[in-house]
């Protein structure tokens, strides 16, 4: 069985990191502190000239919820639109209805819009109101993997539901498991799911190189400390990919 890490990065220097460390496969987004939204053009560009052929994009117009407006769809749609123009493997996106199912219509129009890209429906699995029983419902939609976490905190909490849904989309969809995945953890989560696809942030905290500080002023959440901020880890991606990679 052929193991997959794919690193989560919010910026150049992360790809960059990502590459170092040996990634398989990245996911490209920004603003991971509000679980990701959809990157620049310029970055999607920069990040399929490094790593040409396994860049999966995030399309995500906001944070929080994934129930969207019309106007919001259209957003999505035109983003997945540009990513596979600039040469994006693949696409991460998802959508649920006011209920809390998988909103199926809109998932066949980011299918179709993607084209050949490949389509990951992402950890808006883990707030579905059953998300064993969407497999089915994405299986059908024409999706190729799904991001998850089992609908729980991290991984390991979740494992009896990822290994739950591994076995009811067996040969017909790709589990891939993530959400709070570390290199002490990596091993028991691939024993208790048998997935063959791993994604981690493999972040570290950073210290700004700027020389003159002014404090007590953040760009948002009050407190915040503008001199700190996180970026993947080659360090981290090589000792993950190593363990995920030899894993028997």
């Amino acid at each position: 069985m052929k193991r997959i890490l794919e690193v989560c990065c919010p910026d150049i220097g992360s790809v960059r990191a990502a590459v170092e460390g040996g990634a398989d496969r990245i996911e490209l987004c920004s603003s991971l502190e509000t679980g990701g939204v959809t990157p620049s053009p310029a970055l999607i560009r920069e990040a399929v000239a490094l790593l040409p052929g396994r860049v999966n994009v995030l399309v995500r117009p906001r944070g929080g919820d994934f129930l969207y407006t019309p106007e919001e769809v259209d957003v999505i749609l035109g983003d997945i639109e540009y990513a596979v123009a600039a040469g994006a493997s693949g696409i991460v996106c998802g959508a649920l209805t006011p209920e809390g199912d998988v909103d199926i219509d809109l998932c066949r129009r980011m299918r179709e819009a993607a084209g050949d890209a490949s389509f990951t429906f992402h950890r808006a699995i883990d707030l579905c109101r059953d998300p064993e029983g969407a497999v089915d419902s994405l299986v059908n939609a024409g999706c190729d993997r799904i991001l998850t976490s089992g609908g729980a905190p991290d991984v390991i909490s979740g494992a009896d539901t990822i290994a739950s849904m591994k076995r009811r989309g067996e040969g017909k969809i790709i589990i891939l498991a993530g959400g709070g995945v570390t290199c002490g953890d990596v091993a028991e989560l691939l024993r208790l799911t048998g997935v063959s696809e791993v994604h981690a942030s493999c972040k570290q905290s950073v210290g700004s190189r700027m020389l003159h500080r002014r404090g007590g002023v953040s760009m948002g959440t009050p407190g915040a400390d503008e001199y700190m901020r996180q970026e993947t880890s080659p360090v981290i991606v090589a000792e993950l990919a190593r363990k995920i990679h030899d894993f028997h």
